[in-house]
């Protein structure tokens, strides 16, 4: 087995280093003394970078900036200059688009191909960790019934997602498979590839506009208040997700898809553990809706009746023991999670107690 060995002392290059879950990727590279070097849109918005600069001025690594798009041609190849490793996160997680093609689709798999084609030019990058999603293995909880032993692994590809249907999951799956293929048609650098389910926890900045912190927002703010779909998801704290991105990054045998995923959860589950810590401060939904007035309510809400259709109510049973044994991924309990992200939702007023 090839075995892949990145130097310390060369810079790593971060695409997304202002998301969510780069945030917490950034810290982890900053913390070990290394230079990342971080293309983004505007490097003059200093607002914008304010919170990467202070987790850079707290340790002893550095951050470099560099002006780049995700869908302009050859934007990366400054930042990657000198790098053996390059992390792949940046991609739009969105479920409302008006064009789900324009929204989704192209910045997910045009993104991807110009950050490899890159990568195909740069001499000195050695692996690549690309940050997909479990939307790339299940598209509906209904498909899991499909699989083998009615489980989600490594092995399994999406084939239920379409443009019309569950987008979003369309674009992970069609990036994912693009950068696949683009890493098959060489042979100098490795891809090894990061599949997150539904990812929680505290931002580095506390005003993260991800789905995830939508979802648990609207479970405090009333929102869900007459009750909470029966929707079941996988859920996985941030900061466990970035020590496994780190793991992806260093661990010369890395190699492959790894599902990251701490548990199998559903809203109701994530709800009580919020009541168990704030009891009746906040109007947490007490039970479950009834599935047809969900599929009534659906476009009301901005939700397409079939996606009800082959969710709700649907077990949600993904493998996780390959990140577990190959990366040495070690999950903390999804209520310290659910909590961690609350408070902070609370210290900075985005939900008030009623």
């Amino acid at each position: 087995m090839n075995m892949t060995h990145i130097d310390k002392t060369k810079p790593v290059m971060i695409t997304g280093a202002t998301g969510y879950v780069a945030g917490w990727i950034v810290k982890r590279l900053l913390g070990e003394g290394l230079t990342i070097h971080a293309p983004v849109r505007n490097p003059d918005n200093k607002e914008r970078l304010k919170y990467l600069d202070a987790l850079a001025d707290q340790s002893k690594g550095a951050i470099k900036y560099f002006k780049a798009d995700l869908l302009k041609d050859g934007s990366y190849d400054e930042a990657m200059k000198g790098c053996e490793l390059v992390f792949h996160t940046a991609s739009p997680f969105i479920n409302k688009v008006q064009n789900p093609r324009r929204d989704l689709v192209d910045p997910a798999l045009l993104g991807t191909r110009n950050v490899l084609e890159g990568v195909n030019r740069s001499e000195s990058v050695k692996r690549v960790v690309l940050t997909s999603s479990v939307a790339a293995i299940v598209g509906d909880a209904r498909d899991f019934a499909t699989y083998p032993n009615g489980v989600g692994t490594e092995e399994q590809w999406n084939n239920t997602s379409t443009i019309d249907h569950q987008a979003y999951s369309f674009s992970k799956t069609v990036a994912e498979k693009e950068a696949w293929k683009i890493n098959e048609h060489q042979n100098r650098w490795d891809l090894v590839v990061i599949n997150p389910s539904l990812v929680i926890g505290p931002g580095i900045s506390p005003l993260s506009t991800s789905e995830s912190f939508n979802l648990v927002k609207q479970i405090g703010d009333g929102s869900m208040k007459m009750g909470a779909a029966d929707f079941y998801i996988g859920v996985v704290d941030v900061r466990d997700l970035a020590e496994a991105h780190f793991n992806a990054g260093f661990k010369p045998a890395a190699r492959g898809r790894h599902i990251i995923s701490a548990e199998n959860s559903n809203l109701m589950t994530l709800a009580k553990a919020l009541q168990h810590k704030y009891g009746s401060a906040f109007p947490f939904p007490q039970k479950k809706l009834p599935k047809f007035l969900v599929w009534l309510m659906a476009p009301a809400s901005g939700f397409k009746r079939q996606m009800i259709s082959r969710n709700v109510g649907y077990p949600w049973n993904l493998d996780n023991s390959k990140g577990i044994k190959e990366l040495g991924v070690k999950y903390r309990p999804v209520e310290e999670s659910i909590v961690d992200f609350f408070q902070q939702m609370i210290d900075h007023g985005v939900v008030n107690p009623t």
